[in-house]
Protein backbone atom coordinates (compact mmCIF):
# COMPACT_ATOMS: atom_id res chain seq x y z
CA UNK A 1 0.00 0.00 0.00
CA UNK A 2 3.06 2.52 0.56
CA UNK A 3 4.91 1.72 -2.40
CA UNK A 4 1.85 2.53 -4.32
CA UNK A 5 1.72 6.03 -2.50
CA UNK A 6 5.50 7.30 -2.35
CA UNK A 7 6.15 8.64 -5.47
CA UNK A 8 3.28 11.11 -5.22
CA UNK A 9 4.87 11.78 -1.33
CA UNK A 10 8.16 12.04 -2.43
CA UNK A 11 6.87 14.40 -5.08
CA UNK A 12 5.02 16.59 -3.15
CA UNK A 13 7.74 17.15 -0.70
CA UNK A 14 10.28 17.81 -2.93
CA UNK A 15 7.81 20.74 -4.46
CA UNK A 16 6.81 21.92 -0.88
CA UNK A 17 11.09 22.19 0.05
CA UNK A 18 11.71 23.32 -3.64
CA UNK A 19 9.34 26.27 -3.10
CA UNK A 20 10.29 27.03 0.22
CA UNK A 21 13.82 27.24 -0.62
CA UNK A 22 12.51 29.77 -3.58
CA UNK A 23 10.33 31.66 -1.48
CA UNK A 24 13.62 31.94 1.30
CA UNK A 25 15.22 33.59 -1.82
CA UNK A 26 12.36 35.87 -2.16
CA UNK A 27 11.51 34.08 -5.62
CA UNK A 28 7.98 34.03 -5.10
CA UNK A 29 7.31 33.92 -8.94
CA UNK A 30 9.12 30.65 -9.44
CA UNK A 31 7.57 29.69 -6.37
CA UNK A 32 4.00 29.35 -7.16
CA UNK A 33 5.50 27.38 -10.45
CA UNK A 34 6.99 24.93 -8.52
CA UNK A 35 4.70 23.76 -5.92
CA UNK A 36 1.61 23.10 -8.81
CA UNK A 37 3.64 21.78 -11.00
CA UNK A 38 4.90 19.13 -8.71
CA UNK A 39 1.50 18.72 -6.90
CA UNK A 40 0.15 18.47 -10.20
CA UNK A 41 2.56 15.79 -11.57
CA UNK A 42 1.96 13.71 -7.89
CA UNK A 43 -1.73 13.72 -8.73
CA UNK A 44 -0.89 12.42 -12.02
CA UNK A 45 1.36 9.62 -10.35
CA UNK A 46 -1.31 8.87 -7.36
CA UNK A 47 -3.26 5.42 -7.61
CA UNK A 48 -6.39 7.97 -6.94
CA UNK A 49 -6.64 8.40 -10.85
CA UNK A 50 -7.36 4.89 -11.10
CA UNK A 51 -10.71 2.89 -10.96
CA UNK A 52 -11.10 1.59 -6.89
CA UNK A 53 -9.08 -1.50 -7.67
CA UNK A 54 -10.28 -4.49 -6.82
CA UNK A 55 -8.40 -7.96 -5.65
CA UNK A 56 -7.57 -10.35 -8.78
CA UNK A 57 -10.28 -13.07 -7.29
CA UNK A 58 -12.72 -10.67 -7.45
CA UNK A 59 -12.02 -8.97 -10.59
CA UNK A 60 -11.94 -12.50 -12.50
CA UNK A 61 -15.31 -13.32 -10.94
CA UNK A 62 -16.67 -9.84 -12.06
CA UNK A 63 -15.38 -10.11 -15.33
CA UNK A 64 -16.81 -13.67 -15.95
CA UNK A 65 -20.29 -12.39 -14.92
CA UNK A 66 -20.08 -8.96 -17.13
CA UNK A 67 -17.91 -10.11 -19.76
CA UNK A 68 -15.53 -6.92 -19.06
CA UNK A 69 -11.77 -7.21 -19.51
CA UNK A 70 -9.54 -7.51 -16.23
CA UNK A 71 -6.63 -4.73 -16.01
CA UNK A 72 -3.81 -5.62 -13.91
CA UNK A 73 -1.52 -2.63 -12.84
CA UNK A 74 0.33 -1.10 -10.40
CA UNK A 75 1.12 2.68 -9.20
CA UNK A 76 4.01 4.40 -11.18
CA UNK A 77 4.08 2.35 -14.13
CA UNK A 78 3.84 4.87 -16.91
CA UNK A 79 2.17 2.88 -19.30
CA UNK A 80 -0.35 1.87 -17.28
CA UNK A 81 -1.42 5.19 -16.40
CA UNK A 82 -1.07 5.95 -20.76
CA UNK A 83 -3.61 3.38 -20.98
CA UNK A 84 -5.64 4.70 -18.11
CA UNK A 85 -5.75 8.36 -19.75
CA UNK A 86 -6.12 6.99 -23.26
CA UNK A 87 -9.76 5.04 -21.96
CA UNK A 88 -10.59 8.17 -20.61
CA UNK A 89 -14.04 7.78 -18.58
CA UNK A 90 -14.66 3.83 -20.84
CA UNK A 91 -11.71 2.95 -17.90
CA UNK A 92 -14.06 2.75 -15.09
CA UNK A 93 -16.17 -0.11 -17.46
CA UNK A 94 -12.69 -2.54 -16.70
CA UNK A 95 -12.00 -4.39 -13.30
CA UNK A 96 -8.53 -2.95 -12.76
CA UNK A 97 -6.07 -5.38 -10.15
CA UNK A 98 -3.22 -3.65 -8.23
CA UNK A 99 -0.75 -6.39 -8.58
CA UNK A 100 1.00 -4.89 -5.69
CA UNK A 101 -2.06 -4.86 -3.06
CA UNK A 102 -2.44 -8.64 -4.35
CA UNK A 103 0.38 -10.95 -4.36
CA UNK A 104 -1.77 -13.93 -6.41
CA UNK A 105 -2.65 -10.77 -9.51
CA UNK A 106 0.76 -10.46 -9.39
CA UNK A 107 1.67 -14.05 -9.81
CA UNK A 108 -1.12 -14.17 -12.39
CA UNK A 109 0.66 -11.64 -14.55
CA UNK A 110 4.01 -13.24 -14.32
CA UNK A 111 2.24 -16.44 -15.72
CA UNK A 112 1.13 -14.55 -18.57
CA UNK A 113 4.05 -12.13 -19.27
CA UNK A 114 7.08 -14.94 -19.56
CA UNK A 115 7.77 -14.85 -15.94
CA UNK A 116 7.97 -11.02 -15.98
CA UNK A 117 5.34 -8.09 -13.93
CA UNK A 118 4.99 -6.79 -16.84
CA UNK A 119 2.00 -4.08 -16.63
CA UNK A 120 -0.55 -3.26 -18.25
CA UNK A 121 -1.73 -6.92 -18.55
CA UNK A 122 -5.36 -7.26 -19.93
CA UNK A 123 -7.25 -10.51 -19.44
CA UNK A 124 -10.46 -11.23 -21.23
CA UNK A 125 -12.88 -13.45 -19.31
CA UNK A 126 -12.17 -17.08 -21.80
CA UNK A 127 -8.29 -16.23 -20.27
CA UNK A 128 -6.53 -14.81 -23.22
CA UNK A 129 -4.44 -11.99 -22.29
CA UNK A 130 -2.26 -8.99 -23.96
CA UNK A 131 0.41 -7.21 -22.68
CA UNK A 132 0.85 -3.93 -22.72
CA UNK A 133 -2.43 -3.53 -25.65
CA UNK A 134 -3.20 -0.60 -27.59
CA UNK A 135 -5.88 1.63 -25.89
CA UNK A 136 -8.10 1.33 -29.03
CA UNK A 137 -8.03 -2.48 -28.40
CA UNK A 138 -9.01 -2.29 -24.83
CA UNK A 139 -11.62 0.28 -25.67
CA UNK A 140 -13.24 -2.15 -27.93
CA UNK A 141 -13.37 -4.97 -25.47
CA UNK A 142 -15.40 -1.91 -22.97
Amino acid sequence: MIRGRLLPLLLTVAGALGAAGLLADGNTVAAAAVLPACVAFAAVNSPLVFPAPVGGEEARRRSMADGRPVIYWRPGCRYCRRLRFRLGRDARRAHWVDIWRDPAAAAAVRAVADGNETVPTVVLPDGRARVNPDAEWVRELL
